[in-house]
Formats: structure tokens, C-alpha cells, sequence
């Protein structure tokens, strides 16, 4: 029999720490929470202090039993559950339903699973940090209160089903005011004018735009304007009046936290938030690896700090310096500043050793994972090597008084870009290849262009952007943003469009409400202030029975008011063409769990119900049925035969209505690297 119990928990990271610690361990999980508040009622104490009734979590009964038994014969627990407000507020209630001493020395924690962490903290045992419990307690009194005191009244005066939340609701109504940006936004009109130029000889073609004229720059916002410069231009001699050259230098970016790790997965691999977590968590956790065995690949996933250990940071330079050269790595450690308001308590997400790389895993793990941990190494390794340098040169071209401006850049030290270029959300100017040129010399344009533009609306938000926008605005914390946008998502209250996040007609109606009857709770400021507070609690400056008592008081006074002024309100469905063929009604589209169906408005006297039919117009070349577009359990469009699962024909590639113009079979069309490409779907043809 074992002497000692170690809970965790998940199965995954169990069986990795098993691996690191002797036979003398047993390791035991507890399947994540084992106690919350009760479903069925509001679960808070409102007249005593705000107690919450916790209660064990169904179907954890026979769980509880067996690790009651095996820590009431274990010589001493240990608590190794997350190092975050989570993980503490899990040890603590374990403690409490397997009566182990509160004030013994049982917690452990780490950064990283790896053998010297798992060790290191066994021989450190620590209290539960108090703080930190009450912390994640007065979320959840809070995040209970605000759902239960609200939602049932949004199912009495809207809709049933709906639910409202401090962080969703706030986040619900950033989407919906950047649409009404979008529906508001006034375009302005402006021109641009620009030309490619080469040398007297024609040679050494290189691109620039007009800047002005000798006063400085001149804003182009009319026709009648640019016809004129135009004009002045004809039969003009152009020549380079100025030539700056200077040396620039790229600093890499920091390592990942949480939010930057869910923003760049997303805009490099297309992954939403939840998807990039999940397999972030397995990298944690720890997978097989080839050749290494049970490994933890990364450190913890929940953090906004950029702070990096001095072992990782010297492991880091030892690398470089021994696979990309001496140059390549800086002569101190790169440390990188932390924002104000950031927890401190874990390092930036890192590889856990970092002479691992994307390429030892490639074939152990699921491409998922290999993708996330290329990218987090990637990133890592680059944020601890020098910078990249750049010579660039500015060009003025002068011309009847008015001014081109050409920019160009080339590299002349690759440093971190090397290993790693950070994607940004915005456009960069692109610089262009000047050749040699001289103060006084002549240039020759080649063509004149002149374009009319037009302003353009802020951009709709991505998961990427809306969770930038959420960190910036301080709405939530790492450990909240996926459930978040996972949330909004399957309530209806916003959906996917490609990429992008829009608001639905529920979630502007229910937004609308709420800033009207409860402005508070969708305040941007006063949702950042109360997460402020939080922060507090778990640092020990503030009690947490204060914030939820401070907080309690003015909302019930906004909450009966409200249940006075709100009227009935009626979401009408959105009508289709499709007729309910049971009853003849025009079905109409719902939302549910997955999205967007057709449902017939006679409910409940006709309960006809069907998903969305999108035909892309093309036969099935198996059977000639009809080619509908799908979507995979992940979210994935894909393109198969409305008579599945008789025919199996299915393609990721988007079938076109054009045929072969060599044998008339199918075209698909395909993105390769960003680009569209067409091809024959008969294998025999050479029509590539």
C-alpha cells in the first residue's frame, strides 16, 4: 500500500506525475470541481454573510467514497491541483470533504510538469492560500447572483432559455456596439496617386506614392483635385531631391500569455480559443513523446505574466547560441515587462525544455498539438534572441513642385526572424526595392495611377481581436475568455460569420435591456473596476464578504425596478421561404445549441423541425444526387451528398457549377497557402 495520496485533476496529468514520483505515491484525480453551488436554487446565503451551500457534484459520490478511503490510510495527502484561483478553491473543498487539516502543510504546485518541478514541490509542501480560495469564491457569489437574479426575468419579459452574466453580458454588447459602428459609419472619400519608376536606362523598377507638395503633405479628396495635380504632372521631369538611409531595428515579441496565445492561434491557425486551450491543456498535462516518454511540453496556460524563469532564459541562450550561432543570442537574458494589473504568479507559457523541439514531437502527437507547441516554442525561442535589423532608405522625388515618397527596407541580420515573425491584425505598409540611386538624378515613371477610396468601417471582431479588446479593457481574466465567447456563442446572442463575430437580433435586444435597466453589469469601466477588486481579495487587501455586500444592495434596488418598467417584449423569428410541409406554415430560423435551424412557428401544435438545407448547386458525381454544404463537429465547412449515409461521397474542396472544359467531369476548387486553385476531379485528365 502506498504511503502517500496525490490528487489532481485530470487522469492525463496524474499519469504524468505518477511517472516522476516512486512507488510510495498513489495518484489519484478528482475529474476537475467535486463540489458547487446547487443547480436547482440560488445556493447563496444572502442574510449570512453570503455563504455559498456547496454541494458534491452528481455522479462524484463513488469518486469521493474512494479517495475518502485512500486518504483516510495515506501516512499525508497532497493537494497538486492547478497553480491558479481554480486549482485553489479545488484543493480546498477536497480538503474539506476528506477532512484533512486546513493548517497542515499538503499543497503543492507547479509551473510545469516536469520531474525536477514535480519533486521540487513534494519536498515543499505548503497551506492553502486562503486568499486565493476567497478570491474564486467571490467570482463565483457574484457570477451566481448576477446569472440567477437576472436571467428569470429576461425568461418572464423576452424569451425562455436566456441567461445573463457579468463578463458575457459585457462581452455581448462590445459585438454589438462595434455592429452599430459598422451600420453608422459615414465613408469619406480620398484618393491616392502613385507610380513605378525606373532609372534613365529602365532599369531598377521601384514603387512610390505621392506624398505633397513642398509645404508638406496634401490630403487628396476629390477628383477635381487629383485631375489637376495630374494635369500639372504631364510632360514634368521627376527627380530625387532626398535620400535618407538609416538602420532599423525589430525587437521580437515576448513570449506568449494567454490572451496573446488564443489571439495569434487564431489569426495563424485558424483555431478558436477553445480549441487552442484544449490542446494547450493537453500539452501541459503531458503526452507521449517518441524517444522521451510520459512528457509535461509546456508550462502552465493560464497567465498574463511575461516573466520567465533565469534557468529557462539561460537554457534558452544556450540553445541558440549552440544551433544558430553566437550573434544570435543576446548578451543578457531578454526580460520583458509585465502589464500593471497582471498576476504574477506563474512565467509566460514556455516549452518546458526547450532542446524539445516541434520537429521530436512531430509524429507522436495530433497535428493540433504539434501546431500549438511550434508555435509556442517558436515563440519562445525567438523572444530570447537578438533583433532583427533592417536597412532602410527613404526617397523623395520631386516633380513640378509636387512629392513622391518611396520606402524600401532589407534585411541585414535575420536575428529572432530566424525562428519566428509575430502576425499582426492590421496592414503594414510594404516596403519596396529601391535600386542605387543618387541627389539630382532623373527617374522615369511608368504609369500614373490615380485610385478613388473610400474610408472603411472598423473591422468586425474575431476571437482574436475580441479577446485583445477584452484583456486591453480588463473584462475577465485568462482563465475566463474562452468560456466567455463559448457562452455568447451558445446562447444565441452572437454568431460566427467566417471568421468573424456578429451580435444576433436576441443578443441586441437583450443588450439593449440591459444597458438600459442594468447599466452597471454592461459597463465596460465598472466590470474592469469589480475584476480590480478581485485581484484585491486574492492579494488579501479586501474582504471578500464586503465586495459582494457592496455590490448586492444597489443591485436588488436595480433589479426591482427593472421587474416595474420592463414591458413584455417580443423577438420575432426570422421568416423563411421554406414551407412546413406538415402544415403549411413558412418555417421560420431558431437558434440552438448548434447553431441555426428551421423550425415551424405553429409550436407546439406542429413541432416540425429540420436543419438548414445549403445547396452549392452541384450533382454528386457517385450518385447525382444534390451537393449540400456541412459543417464537421469542429465547425468545419465541408461538401457531401444529401443521400448520406447511403453515398459517401464528401470533399473538403468547394465543387464548382463550371465543368471540365477537356472531359466535363467536375471542377473543385481548393486554398493552397492563402491562394484559390482549380482543378479537374477526374484523375485521368490532364486538365490541371
Amino acid at each position: 500500500m502506498a504511503n502517500y495520496l496525490v490528487i489532481v485533476e485530470s487522469p492525463a496529468k496524474a499519469k504524468t506525475i505518477k511517472k516522476y514520483l516512486g512507488s510510495n505515491y498513489t495518484v489519484e484525480a478528482s475529474m476537475g470541481h467535486i463540489r458547487d453551488l446547487p443547480k436547482s436554487q440560488l445556493g447563496i446565503d444572502t442574510e449570512n454573510n453570503f455563504e455559498p451551500k456547496y454541494i458534491t457534484i452528481r455522479g462524484k459520490g463513488d469518486l469521493m467514497s474512494k479517495l475518502k478511503k485512500q486518504a483516510k490510510s495515506a501516512k499525508k495527502v497532497f493537494l497538486a491541483t492547478d497553480p491558479d484561483r481554480e486549482g485553489e478553491a479545488i484543493s480546498w473543498h477536497l480538503a474539506s470533504v476528506l477532512d484533512i487539516d486546513k493548517q497542515s502543510t499538503y499543497r503543492i504546485a507547479f509551473n510545469e510538469i516536469t520531474k525536477t518541478a514535480v519533486q521540487n514541490a513534494v519536498k515543499n509542501p505548503r497551506e492553502i492560500d486562503i486568499n486565493l480560495v476567497d478570491a474564486q469564491q467571490a467570482r463565483r457569489v457574484l457570477d451566481r447572483i448576477v446569472g440567477y437574479k437576472i436571467s428569470p426575468l429576461l425568461w418572464k419579459k423576452v424569451k425562455k432559455g436566456l441567461s445573463a452574466g457579468r463578463v458575457q453580458s459585457v462581452a455581448t454588447r462590445l459585438v454589438v456596439d462595434r455592429e452599430r459602428e459598422i451600420e453608422g459609419f459615414v465613408p469619406k472619400e480620398y484618393w491616392t496617386v502613385d507610380s513605378d519608376f525606373t532609372k534613365e536606362n529602365g532599369k531598377g523598377k521601384f514603387h512610390a506614392k505621392f506624398f505633397g507638395d513642398k509645404k508638406g503633405k496634401v490630403e487628396l479628396t476629390n477628383g477635381k483635385q487629383v485631375d489637376e495635380i495630374v494635369k500639372n504632372l504631364d510632360g514634368a521631369d521627376y527627380v530625387v531631391t532626398d535620400i535618407k538611409k538609416s538602420t532599423k531595428m525589430r525587437n521580437p515579441a515576448p513570449p506568449f500569455i494567454t490572451s496573446t496565445l488564443q489571439q495569434e492561434a487564431n489569426r495563424k491557425l485558424g483555431f478558436t480559443s477553445k480549441r487552442t486551450m484544449q490542446a494547450a491543456q493537453q500539452l501541459y498535462e503531458g503526452v507521449n513523446v517518441g524517444g522521451i516518454g510520459l512528457v509535461g511540453l509546456i508550462t502552465y496556460m493560464r497567465t498574463d505574466s511575461l516573466r520567465i524563469s533565469a534557468e529557462a532564459g539561460v537554457a534558452a541562450s544556450k540553445f541558440i547560441k549552440a544551433n544558430y550561432g553566437e550573434e544570435y543570442a543576446p548578451k543578457s537574458i531578454r526580460v520583458y515587462k509585465t502589464k500593471k494589473n497582471a498576476q504574477d504568479a506563474h512565467e509566460a507559457i514556455r516549452p518546458s525544455d526547450v532542446t524539445i523541439t516541434p520537429e521530436k514531437i512531430k509524429g507522436s502527437v495530433s497535428p493540433d498539438l504539434y501546431k500549438l507547441y511550434k508555435l509556442i516554442w517558436e515563440r519562445f525561442v525567438a523572444s530570447q534572441m537578438e533583433n532583427a535589423v533592417y536597412d532602410t532608405e527613404n526617397v523623395d522625388i520631386t516633380a513640378n513642385g509636387y512629392v513622391f515618397k518611396a520606402y524600401g527596407s532589407k534585411i541585414k541580420f535575420a536575428g529572432f526572424t530566424k525562428v519566428y515573425v509575430e502576425s499582426v491584425d492590421e496592414k503594414e505598409e510594404k516596403a519596396t526595392k529601391i535600386p542605387e540611386l543618387a541627389i539630382g538624378e532623373k527617374v522615369l515613371p511608368v504609369s500614373l495611377n490615380q485610385s478613388q477610396k473610400f474610408t472603411e468601417p472598423p473591422s468586425r471582431y474575431t476571437e482574436a481581436t475580441l479577446i485583445k479588446t477584452m484583456e486591453e479593457e480588463g473584462i475577465g481574466r485568462p482563465s475566463t475568455y474562452t468560456p466567455t465567447i463559448s457562452t455568447i456563442l451558445a446562447r444565441g446572442y452572437v454568431a460566427r460569420k467566417g471568421k468573424t463575430i456578429i451580435p444576433t437580433e436576441l443578443g441586441i435586444v437583450v443588450t439593449d435591456l440591459m444597458v438600459r435597466h442594468f447599466n452597471d453589469i454592461v459597463d465596460v469601466d465598472f466590470t474592469a473596476n469589480m475584476e480590480k477588486r478581485l485581484d484585491d481579495v486574492e492579494t488579501g487587501a479586501v474582504d471578500w464578504v464586503k465586495i459582494i455586500s457592496d455590490f448586492y444592495g444597489p443591485f436588488m434596488d436595480t433589479l426591482k425596478l427593472a421587474e416595474k418598467e420592463i414591458g413584455e417584449i417580443e423577438i420575432k423569428d426570422e421568416v423563411s421561404d421554406v414551407v412546413c410541409e406538415k402544415c403549411g406554415r413558412m418555417m421560420v430560423y431558431k437558434m440552438g445549441r448548434f447553431g441555426k435551424f428551421l423550425a415551424c412557428p405553429g409550436f407546439p401544435e406542429c413541432r416540425n423541425a429540420k436543419p438548414i438545407v445549403n445547396e452549392t448547386g452541384v450533382n454528386c458525381p457517385k450518385c447525382g444526387g444534390k451537393i449540400l454544404v456541412k459543417k464537421s463537429k469542429k465547425g468545419k465547412e465541408y461538401y457531401g451528398c444529401e443521400n448520406n449515409p447511403k453515398c459517401d461521397f464528401m470533399t473538403w474542396d468547394k465543387p464548382l457549377t463550371k465543368k471540365c472544359e477537356k472531359c466535363g467531369c467536375l471542377i473543385f476548387e481548393k486554398n493552397f497557402r492563402g491562394k484559390k486553385k482549380q482543378y479537374c476531379s477526374n484523375e485521368e485528365c490532364d486538365n490541371k
